[in-house]
């Protein structure tokens, strides 16, 4: 009966946790320039060890717009598991 009753309860734990994995956010800049040409570069990998939902929510925190030395550009991420 004992073994019973604490198979339950680890099903139950179990059922109530969220998995969480190593999910990666690839970002990278994009830039336009006065002619319309659009160019696309690299611009960081990150690895959150989350929920699917929290990562790509953590993933899609990194998205923006900014300017640097090189001008405006627009920042994009993408959530790979």
């Amino acid at each position: 009966m004992k073994i019973s009753v604490l198979a339950f309860i680890a099903l139950f734990g179990l059922a109530f946790t969220s998995c969480k994995k190593d999910y990666t956010c690839e970002c990278r800049k994009i830039r336009t320039d006065g002619q319309g040409n659009t160019t696309s570069e690299a611009d960081g990998t990150y690895t959150f060890k989350d929920s699917e939902a929290r990562a790509a929510t953590r993933c899609n925190d990194q998205e923006g717009t900014g300017t640097d030395l090189q001008g405006d550009y627009s920042r994009e991420c993408d959530l790979d598991d």
